[in-house]
């Protein structure tokens, strides 16, 4: 017979194997990307509105590498009438650069060049984790010297992101950019509230989070910490314009207050009314389209004062 040591033994044993595999599982569930290919993200924006003026446009598709060397797809949209001024439009999670096209529409009406590109292990990248932020920020900067060096007649540059791809563009501000402005939709301004509500949807409970996250940093080598985009605003004197859908329930309108907040430049902020997560502009397009051109109205305006 087993003693009382051997059997409190065993159990501890099965304990931490319990946990190293709930960790290991939670991990990759939150890190995965389940991506959309390029067909069923163009399928989604050909059921929401008219596509036939991305057919018809001029493109460059190209690849650049990133900081580590890692290779991204991008595709830039001429634009019909010759200008100087560019805008890059950063997707959301598990999406690719068609997400932006639903954006592009609005620049390219505003007289913009639109650079469109497949997040770091999105699209038809490579495959790869995601680190909210953390070494998405850091391709978007390179992305941004890229455009800069690759356009050298260019005179003006914004960035616009949806979710994930706006929570990038507030934290490149972190590198203080040679950009103009920035427009955040429905950006985080931390994840781990993020995370700990996606574990609620699926009916586990939040504090699983502190387990996954130290799996985490165990097996991706960042921390749930360090995916802060809030905390890359101090000192930020860029414009931002802020939007975020009233019935967002993945990202509510409360992270878009914090960094409003949190910023200390130009900055203005859009709530849509009825909109959820990511759907401000299929939700109230003319709308949408009006904060924009308004706060880029503003912005310009006031540059050289």
């Amino acid at each position: 017979m087993m003693n009382a040591a051997t059997v409190i033994t065993a159990i501890i044993l099965i304990i931490i194997a319990i946990m190293i595999v709930m960790g290991r599982l939670l991990s990759d569930l939150l890190m995965g990307i389940k991506r959309q290919s390029y067909a069923e993200a163009r399928e989604w924006q050909e059921e929401h509105y008219d596509l036939n003026w991305y057919d018809l446009l001029e493109k460059e598709t190209y690849k650049f590498n990133s900081f580590d060397g890692y290779a991204l797809n991008v595709q830039t949209l001429i634009n019909p009438k010759p200008s100087k001024d560019y805008v890059i439009i950063s997707h959301g999670y598990t999406d690719n650069r068609y997400g932006a096209l639903k954006y592009a529409k609005i620049y390219l009406d505003l007289g913009y060049n639109v650079i469109t590109y497949d997040l770091r292990g999105h699209g038809e990248n490579e495959p790869t984790y995601c680190t909210y932020t953390v070494r998405e920020r850091k391709d978007l900067r390179d992305l941004i010297k890229d455009a800069i060096g690759r356009y050298p007649d260019m005179e003006a540059l914004g960035l616009h992101g949806e979710s994930l791809g706006a929570a990038t563009s507030i934290a490149v501000l972190n590198y203080q950019p040679d950009i103009d402005f920035v427009v955040s939709d429905c950006a985080f301004s931390e994840i781990t509230s993020v995370l700990e509500g996606g574990l609620r949807a699926i009916h586990m409970p939040a504090g699983l989070l502190r387990l996954a996250g130290f799996f985490v940093k165990m097996r991706f080598g960042v921390s749930l910490n360090a995916m802060r985009p809030i905390d890359c605003l101090k000192g930020n004197k860029i414009p931002i314009l802020f939007i975020h859908g009233e019935a967002d329930d993945l990202i509510p309108p409360s992270h878009s207050e914090a960094l409003l907040i949190a910023t200390e430049g130009y900055k203005d902020f859009r709530l849509i009314k009825g909109a959820g997560h990511a759907e401000s502009v299929i939700t109230a397009p003319e709308e949408y389209a009006g904060y924009v051109k308004e706060f880029l109205d503003m912005v310009y305006n006031n540059k050289d004062k």
